[in-house]
């Protein structure tokens, strides 16, 4: 098992000093699955479903991306980054939304928390704005696909 990197030689919960690393740029792929079930699938038209609260997928996109920018905010030890780009896409797969998030940084520090925090917060938004028209939806998955630009390379295959 690999060593805790934020737990300080007495125990005590700390953040990564980062000072010594190299900037680099760094990449991060994460993905959200959203199983909506048939009935709020039939509201997908021209690659949209509207609720009462407005236009579902694109709203998730904007929320997605609030919360990326705001993710040392919510994740204690998480570095606050400039994060130079944030993009989510939504697509569908059956009764499932699929939510991609790819966060970009050129910093001493990785950005899949970012990507992890986007892809999460579109999937809470689409429970959200979908909830009256069914409670049969699971937020079924949160994973990281891929990181690049660090120590150590990732790529779920």
């Amino acid at each position: 098992m690999s060593e805790l990197t934020h737990i300080d030689n007495k125990g005590n919960p700390a953040m990564v000093d980062v000072s010594v690393k190299q900037v680099t740029q760094r990449v991060a792929v994460a993905q959200s699955i959203v199983e909506l079930g048939a009935e709020i699938m039939a509201e997908l038209k021209g690659g949209e479903i509207y609720s009462k609260k407005g236009p579902v997928f694109h709203t998730a996109i904007i929320a997605g991306t609030m919360g990326a920018k705001k993710t040392s905010e919510l994740i204690p030890f998480c570095h606050p980054v400039g994060m130079d780009d944030c993009k989510i896409e939504i697509t569908t797969e059956g009764t499932k939304a699929i939510i991609t998030c790819t966060a970009k940084v050129t910093a001493k520090t990785g950005i899949e928390m970012e990507a992890i925090t986007g892809a999460s917060i579109a999937a809470i938004t689409i429970y959200d704005m979908c909830k009256a028209m069914s409670r049969d939806i699971e937020i079924i998955s949160t994973r990281l696909l891929e990181k690049t630009g660090g120590k150590k390379d990732y790529k779920l295959v």
